[in-house]
């Protein structure tokens, strides 16, 4: 009876707001992403050649088998160029090669729910239990006993808040990359997945069985990366009415033209999936299968809708996503979220809480502080940025109006040292 309850309140829920189940049309219209030569917009051709110099070492090195580079001031692609392989098999990689996001996922389920937000749908500290019940009177891991994985827990004094979860202060862990042996193994035994998967498994199952393990520490006490977005990514189908997946695509991925930007592929797309792949014996070798299936974006009829992790997609989609926010929410004529909205994700939500130096964390990204503006190749004060599990990055700067995007996909220490150095690179490349 409560799953038909639930359904019918959903479906109550989703008529209810038809009238807002849209982005709307904005009276500016930035246009969508160009290209440009780079002096057009105040960079350096010869500077930017330096950053393809450096990417091509680097493979000669065998730091990385291949990567994905794009460079756009402006709302103009300045830079959009693809290296090395894409597979073992010596595939050439192309620029619209399609990765895997991973934690890039976590700026669009973040959007996501600030888009609901701005609907009127919720308060940011409004307790997640006040819309998934099973996170009602979280409690709180003080004794783990390694012999079956059987725990002791006391009460927390406060209840979850939404705000935690974009921000990874609610306390909740992240399954089998968890800095804590004992919060891995209790969600190991629950039979929590926390990553990427090709099994039968939706997020609303996967959700509920978190909400009532412990925590690592009171809500709101400390940073700790976690599975917030996941919640939250159910959260948006709680809300909304929809499934995930589809409220992304019709809100963000459509309006956005991220036509290749999705949960799971379809077929067509699978040759354009890139490998993750790590090295042997100084060989690079397609990564084989360990907790997580490496084909999952390939899965037929895929259920589980990462807010986390789940998407795939290319450069050129997430440099879309990345030029709506340069553009204060607004894209080709389509807003988004409003400007006001688009500050306060970008504000100091986590203060010293944050475990990074010269940044803070808002409702979506990492953002540079004006320490870390001095402490150089960060780029400007307000420079939000993120990366991915699978070696993937992305920095955008407002006040430079500069986005910088470089993927790849390897796992395990490979000596690679183009990420910081694309970045340190790239803002050496303005010339104006």
């Amino acid at each position: 009876m409560r799953s038909v309850f639930l359904n019918i309140l959903r479906l109550s829920i989703f008529i209810g707001s038809l009238a807002f189940s849209a982005q709307t049309s904005s009276v500016n219209n930035s246009g969508t992403l160009e290209k440009a030569v780079p002096e057009e917009v105040g960079m350096s051709s010869e500077r930017i050649l330096k950053i393809e110099t450096m990417l091509k070492s680097a493979i000669e090195e065998n730091q990385i088998p291949g990567a994905v580079a794009l460079i756009a001031r402006d709302g103009k692609i300045v830079f959009y160029e693809a290296y090395g392989e894409a597979k073992a098999s010596g595939e050439e990689l192309k620029k619209d090669a399609i990765f895997r996001l991973a934690s890039q996922t976590k700026a669009i389920a973040a959007t996501a729910v600030m888009m609901l937000w701005e609907e009127g749908e919720f308060r940011l500290d409004d307790p997640i239990s006040k819309y998934i019940p099973e996170f009602k009177d979280p409690q709180i891991l003080v004794t783990f006993r390694e012999k079956d994985s059987t725990y002791d827990a006391i009460p927390a004094k406060n209840e979850i808040t939404i705000r935690q979860l974009l921000t990874h202060t609610s306390g909740l862990g992240y399954g089998m990359i968890d800095s804590d042996e004992r919060i891995k193994k209790i969600y190991a035994k629950a039979g929590i997945t926390e990553l990427f998967t090709t099994e039968e498994v939706t997020i609303e199952e996967n959700v509920k069985k978190l909400a009532v393990l412990p925590l690592h520490h009171e809500p709101g006490e400390k940073f700790t990366y976690s599975l917030g977005l996941d919640v939250l990514g159910y959260f948006v189908e709680i809300i909304s009415g929809q499934d995930f997946d589809e409220f992304l695509e019709e809100r963000i991925f459509d309006p956005l033209q991220m036509d290749d930007t999705r949960f799971y592929q379809p077929s067509t797309n699978k040759d354009r999936l890139v490998a993750v792949q790590h090295k042997k014996d100084g060989q690079w070798e397609n990564y084989p299968n360990t907790f997580y299936n490496t084909n999952y974006p390939l899965a037929e009829n895929g259920t589980f809708f990462s807010g986390g992790a789940g998407l795939s997609g290319t450069a050129e989609d997430y440099a879309k996503f990345l030029l709506m926010y340069l553009n204060q929410g607004e894209y080709n004529g389509e807003r988004l979220l409003s400007r006001n909205t688009v500050n306060i994700i970008l504000g100091n939500h986590t203060g010293e809480k944050f475990n990074f130096p010269n940044k803070y964390h808002g409702l979506a990204f990492g953002v540079v502080s004006e320490t870390g503006e001095i402490s150089g190749g960060q780029g400007s004060a307000g420079t939000f940025d993120w990366g991915g599990y699978f070696n993937t990055q992305y920095f955008v700067d407002p006040e430079e109006q500069i986005i910088g995007i470089l993927l790849k996909q390897t796992q395990g220490n490979t000596g690679d040292e183009t990420g910081w150095k694309f970045r340190q690179m790239l803002f050496s490349a303005i010339d104006d």
